[in-house]
């Protein structure tokens, strides 16, 4: 439903836009790529494939523009789900984001 807005009514801020960009060249080896403008603090990486979950990997603080490289030879690359995991300096708010390889 439409609504008034109100001079005094202050803008919702922007969105905030996933950093992250992934380079499927070899899709056992994805590359995840910071293509934001500020660090991403505390990284975490989760896979799993349906059946068996992989350990998480620490990648602590990754630096815009950044690349790493996922090593999913273990993992069946047709149903491996990848999870970021990772906080915002701006804000301090822990944030995630999948992606199947």
């Amino acid at each position: 439903m439409l609504r008034r807005i109100e001079p005094a009514e202050q803008p919702k801020p922007a969105a905030y836009r996933v950093p992250w960009h992934v380079v499927r060249a070899d899709p056992a080896h994805p590359i995840v790529v910071n293509e934001g403008r500020d660090a991403a603090d505390f990284v975490r990486v989760f896979r799993g494939d349906g059946h068996e979950t992989e350990p998480p990997q620490l990648w602590g603080q990754v630096l815009p523009a950044e690349r790493i490289e996922l090593c999913l030879c273990a993992a069946d690359v047709e149903e491996v789900v990848v999870t970021l995991a990772w906080f915002r300096q701006a804000d301090g708010l822990e944030y995630i984001w999948r992606f199947v390889a």
